[in-house]
C-alpha cells in the first residue's frame, strides 16, 4: 500500500498558511477546521509545518498566550514528507522515528497533500482488516477433499 492509495481515501482539500501569517490568526483557522497542522508555503513552495505541537511551545514560552509571534518563528522549517509513491511501512517508520503526527505528501515540489499518523493506521487496520475477512473466506470456502493427509493411520 503507497501514500497515493490514503490519498485517494482522504481527498485532496489542503489547508495552508503563509509563513508570516500571525500565530494567532493560524491558530484561529486550525480550531475553525478542527485540524492539526497547516502547510507553511511560500512562492508556491513548502517551508514548514506548523501543528498544534509547536502551537503549544509558542504558548508556553510566551507566559500563555501566542503574543504577536508569526507562523515562521514557531514552525517545523524541516518537516518529513514523503511522496505519493512513498510505501505506508516506511511512512510509518518515519513518523514514529521522529514523533511526526503530519506528514506532507510532495510530488517534486507540488504540494499533493497531508497525511496524518491517524491515517497511516487507519489504513492498515482496514488493510489488515480486508485480508483478514478474505483468508475467512477462503478458508470457509475450501474445497471438499482439499484436506491435507491425516497423520493418522487409516483403518
Amino acid at each position: 500500500m503507497k501514500v497515493t492509495d490514503i490519498l485517494k481515501v482522504k481527498g485532496n482539500t489542503l489547508f495552508t498558511v503563509a509563513p508570516d501569517t500571525p500565530l494567532a490568526e493560524a491558530v484561529a483557522t486550525m480550531a475553525e477546521r478542527d485540524i492539526g497542522s497547516l502547510v507553511v508555503m511560500e512562492l508556491g513552495d513548502l517551508v514548514g509545518m506548523l501543528t498544534f505541537r509547536e502551537v503549544i511551545q509558542a504558548v508556553v514560552k510566551n507566559g500563555g498566550t501566542v503574543g504577536n509571534s508569526q507562523v515562521r518563528s514557531v514552525m517545523d522549517d524541516h518537516p518529513l514528507t514523503c511522496t505519493p509513491e512513498t510505501e505506508i511501512d516506511e511512512v510509518r517508520r518515519m513518523m514514529l522515528g521522529r514523533h511526526a503526527r503530519y506528514m506532507p505528501v510532495l510530488n517534486g515540489k507540488t504540494l499533493m497533500g497531508v497525511i496524518s499518523f491517524y491515517d497511516v493506521a487507519k489504513a492498515v487496520v482496514d488493510s489488515q482488516d480486508f485480508e483478514n475477512r478474505m483468508l475467512k473466506a477462503y478458508i470457509r470456502d475450501w474445497p471438499v477433499g482439499q484436506e491435507e493427509e491425516s497423520s493418522e493411520p487409516k483403518l
